[in-house]
């Protein structure tokens, strides 16, 4: 298992409307073969900036979905409210404490 960290930065005005898409897809994401856990952060002090996680069981499961009708859709919606550029890192699971 790996995990998909994804750092979005949105213009003041954007995000209501990013909040409204995200919450129409995130079933239809965490639904998507190989996706175990998605989720999603805002940071504490820059309120246009958030994260999204999710958990993979193979690189191929999220290249399947970065390929997809669904992502497609959603990234169309998403793209025109950044204002600045998405950071993105693919990690692997290296510890876990419950």
């Amino acid at each position: 298992m790996f995990v998909r960290i994804v750092k979005m930065s949105f213009a003041e005005d954007n995000i209501a409307t990013f909040l409204a898409n995200f919450d129409t897809v995130k079933h239809k994401i965490r639904a998507f073969e190989g996706c175990q856990l998605l989720e999603l952060y805002q940071d504490k002090h820059n309120s246009n900036v958030f994260f999204t996680y999710s958990y993979w069981n193979t690189e191929d499961d999220l290249e399947r979905y970065r390929h997809s009708e669904l992502f497609k859709g959603v990234w169309a919606k998403t793209k025109p409210l950044f204002n600045a550029k998405p950071e993105a890192w693919s990690v692997d699971k290296l510890a876990i404490l419950n």
